[in-house]
């Protein structure tokens, strides 16, 4: 008796697409070797500028207010209360940079992500894998930053400083997530003038960084509290200096960090298809 003949293989099915953190491992290659390749051209504005800052804003100028009684209220000195707003504004400053000219760039210029898309990443993989890259220089800056803002007594106590560096990821996933939709949308990088000029300074001047934004008066203040970074700056504060904070507010603050890059997160994946795959 003749056995039967072995069917041929389905030569049509698709094996199963890899999970999505599997993908993003296969990229931490790739961002880890761009970040040993790039972070000395940035070592000045990630660590030098904010302890500049430091020194000539907390020290010197704080130590004329300081000595003339005119400090901010519900801190110890005035370095005490921008001490916050410097490191949110590090935080801000760097995702950014890091979101506009490289995004862009990969896009455009060495086209690093049409190579990408041809492989089988996926255009989620491939934006997120970019703001997880982002988040990590976010991390590390801030992390020295801290700890060199450490011997000043500016912390509280341990967990406060701990949940004051999670605020900084969580500001820098926010800007991150919504420059890098822009820079996929923007069709050329003049706009990026734009985002430096428009955005980033004004926002940094008055989001309550450097005094209250109640000092803007009535209307103002009420803008400010539309930025993200005075959203961080609050709740950075409160941790830091271990001030009470209203638990409404404190979920607001986090709220409003985390939905802004939920929706930035989601404009980039929707903006970068329809660039490489439409």
């Amino acid at each position: 008796m003749s056995q039967a003949a072995p069917r041929p293989r389905d030569i049509t099915t698709v094996p199963p697409a890899p999970g999505h953190l599997r993908m993003l491992a296969r990229q931490s290659d790739y961002h880890w070797t761009r970040l040993r390749r790039t972070w000395k051209g940035s070592v000045v504005t990630a660590i030098l500028n904010p302890l500049l800052y430091v020194a000539a804003m907390g020290l010197v100028l704080g130590s004329y207010i300081d000595a003339a009684g005119s400090g901010p209220p519900g801190a110890a000195s005035y370095l005490h209360f921008i001490a916050a707003g410097l490191l949110a504004g590090q935080a801000m400053t760097i995702a950014i940079g890091d979101a506009t000219y490289p995004i862009y760039g990969a896009i455009t210029w060495d086209k690093t992500f049409w190579s990408m898309v041809a492989t089988p990443l996926r255009v989620v993989d491939i934006v997120t894998a970019a703001l997880a890259a982002i988040l990590l220089r976010v991390a590390l800056s801030c992390a020295i930053f801290m700890l060199t803002l450490a011997p000043f007594g500016l912390y509280a106590n341990l967990p406060g400083a701990l949940l004051a560096f999670g605020v900084q990821l969580l500001l820098g996933w926010a800007f991150a997530a919504l420059v890098c939709a822009y820079s996929v949308w923007t069709p050329s990088e003049a706009g990026f003038s734009i985002i430096f000029r428009v955005v980033l300074v004004p926002l940094y001047l008055f989001s309550g960084a450097f005094f209250p934004i109640s000092n803007l008066g009535p209307v103002l203040e009420r803008l400010a509290m539309f930025s993200p970074l005075w959203h961080a700056i609050e709740l950075t504060r409160a941790l830091m200096l271990g001030t009470p904070l209203a638990p409404g507010a404190a979920l607001l603050h986090v709220g409003v960090l985390l939905g802004l890059g939920v929706l930035g997160w989601w404009l980039s994946v929707r903006l970068l298809s329809r660039r490489l795959l439409s």
